[in-house]
This record gives structure tokens, C-alpha cells and sequence, in this order.
């Protein structure tokens, strides 16, 4: 299979089911950023339920092409960010594990949300070992033939439509609040550890 994805921010278990199952991948680097989306934010499993973290943007106008959406980091978001996800998962069993390979993007200055984007993304290729070719798209197009897009179907206020994005596993807060599908690739990884491929 060859999908075409858009560019997120710690995508969600939908999203790396697709970029598992794919033979090659590409990232629509000239779409529009859209607000509310998994471009700029991501949801994990917090001590109160379900959390969204979501990036500062500049804002440059209404039709803003993902690789010049400007991250505003004036606000420390990115300390916020991490200590958010450092709470939600310090009890996981796989936390410690990871954290190291986190830790750098956090303290990296990205000013571009695509370029924070694909290093998160590179990271959690490399991570669960995945073998695929990621590309990115050299133009914007509506249709690209022989691949299934996947760009606007993956999206918060949208219920997957891969089954495999609602597998059950062992959440950190499951027995407060019962078991929440399809939050951030983080959620699955922390609480499975080198078992996430499995769940893909």
C-alpha cells in the first residue's frame, strides 16, 4: 500500500497503523495547515482523562502552507508539553525506557512545526523499526494517483476507520476513567513498550 499522509504533531495509533502497513509514504509538506487537527497537537491519557497538547503557532495569515507554519516559542510550551507527558506516563512501565529519546526534541528550538514534525516522526520510525520509505510531496495536489489519502480522514472529531486503532491494552489511568482508543503513538509506547508493533 502507498498512503499519503499529512505532517503531526506525536500522531495518534491510526496514524502509524497507516504508516506501518505502507510500503511508502508520503508527507503532504504543501497542504494548508488546518486548525483543531493533528498537525500542531496530540492527545495522551493524563491523571484527569484525556489531555490535548497542542503547539503555539504564529499567526501569518489565513492559508498557511505546513512547511512555513512558525511555532511560536515565546510561551515555554515545550517545558509544558514535557512535563505534561512526564506526569501522564512516569508510572508506565516503558517511561524510562523511551524518555531518552524524547528529551532532545524538547530541549531542541524548532521554529518550524514540519521540522518538529518529521524528527518526532524519524524518531518513531527508528523506535519501532518500521519499514517503510517516507517522502515528502514537492508541490501541493488534491489527488495523487495510487495512493490512498489518508489527509483529512485521520482527524480528532473523526472515529478511526482501522479497527486495529481501538485495540485494547493496559492503560496507566484505565481504572479510573476505563480505557481510551486511539490517543497519541506516546500512549501505546510507553504502556507496551517493544510489543507497540503488535498493536499496529
Amino acid at each position: 500500500m502507498k498512503a499519503i499522509l499529512s505532517s503531526v504533531y506525536f500522531g495518534s495509533i491510526e496514524y502509524y497503523t497507516v504508516l506501518k502497513n505502507a510500503e511508502e509514504v508520503l508527507i503532504d509538506s504543501h497542504e494548508h495547515y488546518i486548525k483543531q487537527t493533528y498537525r500542531n497537537r496530540c492527545e495522551i491519557y493524563g491523571a484527569n482523562g484525556k489531555l490535548k497538547l497542542t503547539i503555539p503557532l504564529l499567526r501569518r495569515g489565513k492559508r498557511v502552507p505546513v512547511n512555513d507554519a512558525h511555532i511560536e516559542n515565546e510561551h515555554a510550551w515545550r517545558k509544558l508539553h514535557w512535563r505534561s507527558i512526564e506526569s501522564a506516563y512516569r508510572s508506565s512501565p516503558y517511561f524510562e525506557f523511551y524518555e531518552h529519546h524524547f528529551i532532545p526534541i524538547f530541549e531542541k528550538d524548532h521554529t518550524q512545526l514540519f521540522e518538529l514534525n518529521q524528527d518526532i516522526q524519524n524518531k518513531i520510525i527508528q523506535i519501532l523499526n518500521l519499514d517503510v520509505v517516507v517522502k515528502e510531496t514537492e508541490s501541493y495536489q488534491k489527488e495523487h494517483s495510487g495512493y490512498t489519502d489518508y489527509r483529512d480522514t485521520i482527524h480528532p472529531k473523526i472515529p478511526p476507520k482501522n479497527k486495529l486503532a481501538d485495540k485494547r491494552y493496559i492503560q496507566v489511568f484505565e481504572s479510573k476513567y476505563g480505557f481510551i482508543p486511539n490517543l497519541s503513538i506516546l500512549d501505546l509506547l510507553f504502556n507496551e513498550g517493544p510489543n507497540t508493533i503488535s498493536f499496529l
